[in-house]
């Protein structure tokens, strides 16, 4: 992998509250079969990885053509689903889904529930990554995962932190660049797991304003509250921005390159955010969805995406012949932070109003 734009384009349309503003690319149908699925991925670098490395290896293996759409950014195709399954269409069959569009979509039933029956490697699978409808019904099947790390210059931090704890030590006065949302930087849940003993702090309206308490004791060393991802990997890459937080595998990339920076996973876990697969409700094809997701939910299928794509599987670790390195360059055994994007549905106005208010306001 030399493009490293990949990760901002793949987790950028992922991201809900991201603008929405991407056309619909036009299909690219990579065999003409008489079995044939329509699969929606995000656009550009993702797709292109997925077109060469995984739809053709489904189909050699099934016999079933992939047409694949590219997503347009944010939660737009979200509600190009919605409107077009309440009119019986679906403009794919099988989508990759943001956890909140993966919990905004099941509070109109949009999403077919899966038949875990119907997956023989549905077992594979971390149980985190597993969407269910609140009768217990799966809406979704993790697609890919991806971590967010806390990150540092090299020549500016001749050692790693080990804990999120850093960026609230007084050394680091105006020296860290941080994710400017609180629906992505996901900073609420890091300040509960490395103060309050873990995300379940966050129950409770006590709770939520204790870690935003802390969180704002942090402000006086942010140099710059980031959306413009590149413009803090120049500035972390540069030393003028020494630390913060940034994705994994794109810092590993750069790296790789021979930039003075490295990623490290604090011994509270990176934070793990993913996507899911979720068949429409509109879609006609439904055994040839099952077999799509049941696909990539096999250990290889998953070791693949990692090698060619940079995500982190979604399957259990020992079942992967990843080496070491290939594991380490896009995860980790530290068990993670998981977002709490059940506070991102649930309180959405009023996380963002305090977090205005308090934090990046």
């Amino acid at each position: 992998m030399t493009d490293k734009s990949f990760a901002f384009t793949r987790r950028g349309l992922m991201r809900a509250g991201v603008a929405a503003g991407a056309v619909l690319a036009m299909p690219s149908i990579l065999r003409a079969e008489e079995k044939s699925l329509k699969v929606g991925v995000y656009g550009g670098y993702f797709k292109d990885s997925f077109d060469k490395h995984v739809f053709p290896e489904f189909t050699k293996a099934t016999g079933i053509a992939i047409e694949s759409v590219a997503e347009p950014t944010g939660e737009a195709w979200l509600v190009q689903l919605d409107q077009a399954a309440r009119a019986g269409e679906a403009p794919a069959d099988v989508s990759m889904m943001s956890q909140v569009s993966m919990i905004k979509g099941r509070s109109t039933e949009l999403w077919a529930p899966i038949d875990l029956g119907a997956l023989k490697n549905a077992g594979n699978l971390e149980e985190r990554f597993v969407n269910k409808y609140d009768d217990g019904r799966v809406a979704g099947i993790g697609a890919v995962s991806w971590y967010i790390t806390l990150v540092t210059n090299t020549e500016v931090y001749k050692e790693a932190p080990t804990s999120w704890a850093a960026l609230w030590d007084p050394a680091n006065a105006d020296k860290l660049g941080l994710l400017a949302l609180v629906s992505n930087s996901f900073l609420l849940e890091v300040t509960a797991a490395t103060f309050f003993g873990g995300t379940a702090a966050l129950d409770t309206d006590e709770g939520l304003e204790k870690a935003f308490a802390k969180l704002a004791e942090v402000k006086p060393n942010v140099k710059l509250w980031y959306r413009d991802e590149a413009q803090f990997e120049q500035a972390l890459k540069s030393g003028e921005i020494p630390m913060g937080q940034y994705y994994h595998d794109v810092t590993g990339l750069a790296a790789a390159d021979g930039a003075p920076v490295r990623s490290t996973f604090p011994k509270e876990g990176g934070i793990n955010d993913s996507g899911c697969w979720a068949i429409s409700r509109a879609s006609t094809k439904t055994a040839e969805a099952h077999a799509f997701i049941d696909f990539c939910s096999q250990p290889s299928i998953q070791a693949l995406m990692s090698r060619k794509v940079g995500t982190s599987p979604t399957v259990k670790r020992e079942m992967l012949d990843l080496t070491p390195e290939e594991f380490a360059s896009v995860s980790t055994d530290i068990p993670p932070i998981v977002p709490r994007y059940d506070l991102q549905t649930g309180k959405a106005d009023w996380l963002n109003e305090k977090w205005t208010e308090m934090i990046a306001g």
